[in-house]
């Protein structure tokens, strides 16, 4: 029995041995490797960047009053379009008791010219009627007499303005009536009905009561880092690209390269705008986050190779191409002229041909 597991003992420690023997000359044997290959086309190329932004209508108007008051009433709501000169809101004048003594007392001035000028034109029509007077003179008082008139009825609208801001012979032209200056949509109301408001002046910017844009010219507004700047040119196409509308890429021109950089995180980034080209037949709106992609070099039909495929040495550029895989792959080292890159594919000016097999990576 003891010598069974002896025997026993001694063919486990040789079957180890044998096999430990042929684990490390397995190892020790070259591996074959087998690579991924592409072939050189003709293909187009462009280099682009992207710049982040947002989409504003070029016209954006903030509606102010030209008096100052209390809402009384809001026609409009954000959203809905409206038409130049068009009636927004109604702003109710509250006066000013300074303001309004002195249209009171101008108003009894003036009642009381207008008075003595009527008695003096009945005395003197009457004296000219009996040829007492000359008919200069009568005309005189006539003139007096309109002066009196007019400026009475003057008195009487100033205090309907001090008052209500609206006097009866230009009711349709008063400043209580907020009017749009443009034509376009309403963006926001920023009042409520009771709300006051304030006319701009030199102490103040006034109170806004609506913003109203044009919808239909649009601009992509957005930055771009000081290295790419310089390839920029107005007049360039732009392709735009909304967060809310990703299937969708609508067509632009850039337009406005801002002279001066703004410092943002440690880099220098320089304003630009692009005029957008919206078709009728989709809605964009105002503030619409987007991206910007501007074409900075291109070329049409050029022999192309995965930029991924090169190996660099100095400032020479090289690709394996393949000339046998059977029975194994081998491959040329070829040293090539490059061009334009789009991040994925390259242009290659010379050193290979179109339908070269040019080496990738290792296969996993």
């Amino acid at each position: 029995m003891k010598r069974f597991f002896k025997i026993a003992l001694l063919v486990i420690v040789a079957l180890v041995f044998i096999w430990t023997f042929y684990f490390l000359w397995a190892k020790g044997q070259p591996v074959e490797l087998v690579y991924e290959t592409s072939k050189a086309s003709f293909a187009n190329i462009e280099k682009t960047t992207i710049a982040t932004g947002k989409i504003e209508p070029r016209n954006e108007i903030n509606i102010k009053p030209q008096i100052s008051g209390i809402v009384a009433e809001i026609y409009k709501e954000a959203g809905q379009k409206v038409q130049k000169d068009e009636v927004i809101a109604k702003v109710k004048v509250i006066p000013e008791m300074g303001e309004l003594n002195a249209a009171e007392s101008r108003l009894r001035l003036a009642q009381i010219s207008y008075n003595q000028a009527k008695t003096d034109y009945e005395r003197v029509s009457n004296l000219h009627a009996d040829k007492l007077i000359s008919t200069e003179e009568f005309d005189n008082a006539e003139v007096a007499l309109n002066k009196a008139k007019e400026e009475l009825q003057t008195a009487e609208d100033n205090l309907e303005i001090v008052k209500t801001g609206i006097s009866k012979r230009a009711a349709n032209a008063s400043n209580t009536l907020i009017r749009s200056t443009i034509t376009g949509l309403i963006l926001d109301i920023h009042v409520k009905v009771g709300n006051s408001v304030i006319q701009a002046n030199t102490m103040n910017d006034g109170t806004t009561i609506a913003t109203v844009a044009d919808m239909s010219d649009l601009i992509f507004k957005g930055k771009i880092d000081e290295t790419e700047v310089g390839r920029l040119s107005e007049g360039m196409p732009v392709k735009i690209t909304l967060g809310a509308l990703q299937d969708v890429k609508f067509d632009a021109n850039l337009e406005f390269i801002s002279p001066k950089g703004v410092e943002e995180n440690g880099a220098n980034q320089f304003e630009i705008k692009a005029a957008m080209h919206v078709p009728d037949s989709i809605t964009v709106r105002s503030g619409y986050s987007a991206n910007a992609e501007i074409v900075l070099q291109s070329a049409k039909g050029v022999l192309t190779v995965p930029e991924r495929s090169l190996e660099f040495s100095g400032d020479s550029t090289f690709v394996y191409v393949l000339t046998d895989s059977v029975p194994t792959q081998k491959f040329d080292r070829k040293q090539i002229t490059i061009g334009i890159s789009d991040g994925i594919n390259i242009e290659v000016k010379g050193g290979i041909a179109e339908g070269d097999i040019i080496r990738g990576n290792v296969k996993n």
